[in-house]
């Protein structure tokens, strides 16, 4: 079952420091990079993931083709994309070892779910931490 209740939703997001963003956009209007700035904001560390873009950077962070470039631990994968591209994205996410997965507003793929809670992982679905941060009241990573 996916993470549901504050509670649960709260602690995942006090447990992670650092999240990869699949569907990073270096465009300042998309959802996604607005996204990406107000976690760093909030003190995580985000790497972004966009194959169409890779090698630049976003916000002062490296982007990569796949989740499977990545050398450092991820805790979690923030997934934005489409529905129906989310479960190779979570299918990534755990071949890599992430921790959870959080599919965004509107995201929603309970097979993908099902797999990753599988696996072990923690899932969030159609919610956004952006969002969710301030409402719950998470204190920023590392105060």
């Amino acid at each position: 079952m996916p993470l549901t209740t504050d509670t649960e939703i709260k602690t995942l997001l006090e447990e992670v420091r650092t999240i990869a963003l699949v569907g990073a956009s270096d465009r300042p209007t998309r959802p996604s990079n607005g996204v990406m700035a107000t976690l760093q904001g909030h003190g995580y560390r985000v790497i972004p993931v966009n194959p169409q873009i890779t090698g630049t950077h976003i916000h002062g962070e490296f982007v990569f083709r796949n989740l499977e470039q990545l050398g450092d631990p991820i805790d979690m994968v923030d997934i934005f994309r489409r529905s129906s591209e989310a479960g190779a994205v979570v299918d990534q996410a755990i071949a890599i070892g992430a921790k959870a997965v959080w599919l965004q507003l509107g995201v929603i793929d309970e097979a993908a779910a099902a797999r990753a809670e599988a696996a072990g992982l923690k899932v969030v679905m159609d919610r956004c931490p952006a969002i969710e941060i301030p409402r719950l009241g998470v204190d920023p990573v590392g105060a």
